[in-house]
């Protein structure tokens, strides 16, 4: 945009958020176009940058977005601060809980059964199921591994995954 306007154009914007999409990119483009030489317009705000009073405008209206944004900000925080007080717990809820990590090591006790149809009969993906199944790492593509745990007879599958203890499970 900055390279096709000379001093003395006039910008004009259906609306301010079109222009910008936070408070910092419309001063500063904004202030860019005032160095340059070029005035603002926004129809919807009905703010007009060439005269004294429309940049006084916008500063006042820039202020209260600013004002305002700090403000949701403090109240988003308080009630976070408030939900962990509580005990709430917050954000997406777990894809794999308790029962479904313990059917999955079922299901895994099952020669016929690998870790794609063990995942979809969940509804995870198999990076979930990895994830939730720390002793579980994927072996190479193709590769047979025998499953050997001292809690589980042992079980020879045909998915590519590998137990192998104390090591961390890597991402699929």
């Amino acid at each position: 945009m900055f390279e096709y306007i000379r001093p003395g154009d006039v910008l004009t914007v259906v609306s301010l958020d079109r222009l910008g999409r936070s408070l910092e990119d419309l001063i500063g483009i904004v202030g860019r176009l005032k160095r340059h030489g070029v005035g603002f317009q926004s129809l919807h705000e009905k703010l007009d940058t060439t005269t004294a009073g429309g940049m006084f405008v916008f500063h006042v209206f820039a202020a209260l977005a600013e004002f305002l944004r700090t403000i949701i900000v403090a109240n988003t925080n308080e009630g976070l601060a408030a939900a962990r007080a509580r005990g709430q717990r917050l954000g997406r809820p777990p894809a794999m809980t308790p029962e479904k990590v313990a059917y999955a090591l079922q299901l895994l006790a099952e020669p016929n059964r690998t870790m794609t149809s063990i995942a979809k009969l969940l509804g995870v993906s198999r990076s979930t199921l990895y994830s939730a199944l720390p002793g579980l790492i994927p072996a190479q593509p193709g590769e047979q591994v025998d499953l050997v745990d001292a809690a589980s007879p042992r079980i020879g599958l045909t998915e590519s995954f590998a137990m192998t203890p104390g090591r961390p499970a890597a991402a699929a």
